[in-house]
């Protein structure tokens, strides 16, 4: 593994954990692949399913996804046009990834305490 001290906001050279992390640091990314790990979703669909991102920053993360190889959009002929998303091979190799931030989420993180009602 390598860990490079950024100069600049830029690693000195390249470093694939370095990579990683500045891609599944990117707000809604791990959300979206959660998702996406479950079964392909359409745009809406997948939005409620992320809960909270805008359609614009949703679509610009997508679009990265789908770059990097790690999402693929299918346009389905229907009227209107409707796109769904799924993982590749190489986005379904993140969960694994998933898992580990879930199993140490169970064995760190306090759940939340109940609110008691208001009286």
């Amino acid at each position: 593994m390598c860990y490079p001290a950024p100069v600049n906001g830029a690693p000195q050279d390249y470093c694939p954990v370095y990579a990683s992390i500045d891609l599944l640091q990117e707000k809604w990314v791990l959300h979206i692949v959660r998702s996406l790990l479950v079964r392909p979703h359409g745009f809406n669909e997948l939005a409620r399913a992320v809960g909270g991102a805008n359609a614009t920053t949703l679509s610009q993360r997508l679009e990265h996804l789908e770059a990097l190889g790690v999402v693929s959009k299918t346009v389905e002929a229907t009227m209107p046009p409707r796109s769904r998303y799924e993982l590749t091979a190489v986005g379904r190799e993140l969960d694994a990834v998933i898992e580990a931030i879930d199993r140490w989420g169970r064995a760190h993180m306090p759940e939340p305490e109940e609110v008691a009602p208001a009286s």
